[in-house]
């Protein structure tokens, strides 16, 4: 790999990690935000999205959603465990992405493929290319004796 493809990749991994870091921050440091209004809002499986939004549910997908892209960012913007929280996140961005899809429309200015769908392939991209072994976290941990020790992690770290 050449230097300007590392800083290619190091630079999208540090940057959609930012970007996913800065949404959950803002979400925690909020104390009135919800995600009842966007889950009651659905315009797809909207039962499914109405439990979600259910008294019983919604604290615990509130933390979820704001911990969860705090931390998946934050472990993209160190190179930590990259493929897992590339598909972590990749299952955050279709739960952001079916409740606004109206037929083939998720909002006024797209036709079926919306920001959230590319963040998802962006998500698969750096999985499937082990972008964190690239001036990350995850290349210091291929090259340690953990790797030797357990291999399997290899899978998901590394």
């Amino acid at each position: 790999m050449t230097k300007f493809e590392k800083i290619s990749l190091a630079t999208l991994r540090v940057g959609m990690g930012w970007m996913l870091f800065y949404a959950g921050i803002t979400k925690v440091f909020n104390p009135s935000w919800s995600a009842e209004e966007y889950l009651r809002g659905a315009k797809t499986f909207s039962s499914f999205f109405a439990w979600l939004a259910s008294p019983a549910i919604l604290p615990y997908v509130n933390a979820a959603n704001e911990w969860g892209l705090t931390l998946i960012g934050a472990f993209l913007i160190v190179g930590f465990g990259v493929r897992f929280v590339s598909i972590l996140g990749s299952v955050f961005m279709l739960l952001y992405y079916l409740p606004v899809l109206d037929g083939w429309y998720p909002n006024a200015h797209s036709f079926v493929v919306d920001e959230h769908l590319i963040y998802v392939a962006v998500l698969f991209f750096l999985a499937a290319v082990r972008a964190g072994r690239v001036w990350g976290i995850d290349g210091w941990g291929v090259a340690s004796r953990w790797s030797v020790r357990f291999p399997s992690l290899l899978v998901w770290f590394g």
